[in-house]
């Protein structure tokens, strides 16, 4: 019997793909926070010692990855603008390819839609 991952499990996934873009590009790690509804979960800086905190989100597709809710955003923006850091966005959806009401399974194919890293302007509203 296969076991169906938990939303843990499901968000640590999406930061194993968010993780090794930010490697590609050069990003140095500060400081790493896998847990649930943490934010951000990666504080990051680049060649220039500018920081980044980046906000993974995983969803269960349908569902568009690509939003997030504008309200908690500003409150984070005000957070990183005080921080002088950087905000970046990467919305992760994850399927079962056998149907989108089906849970994903340790060790088993799975859907991903990940359209990359965005960048959230800190400039308040």
């Amino acid at each position: 019997m296969s076991k169906s991952l938990t939303n843990q499990e499901l968000h640590n996934l999406a930061m194993n793909h968010v993780g090794k873009e930010l490697e590609e590009r050069g990003f140095e790690f500060i400081a790493i926070n896998s847990k649930l509804k943490k934010h951000p979960q990666f504080v990051c800086i680049d060649k220039n010692n500018q920081y980044f905190f980046v906000i993974v989100r995983a969803v269960m597709l349908p569902e568009n990855p690509n939003n997030y809710d504008v309200v908690w955003m500003e409150t984070f923006k005000k957070h990183a603008y005080e921080k002088d850091a950087k905000v970046l966005y990467a919305g992760v959806g994850l399927g079962n390819p056998n149907g989108k009401d089906l849970p994903i399974y340790l060790n088993e194919d799975y859907l991903i839609e990940y359209n990359g890293i965005q960048v959230i302007e800190t400039h308040l509203n």
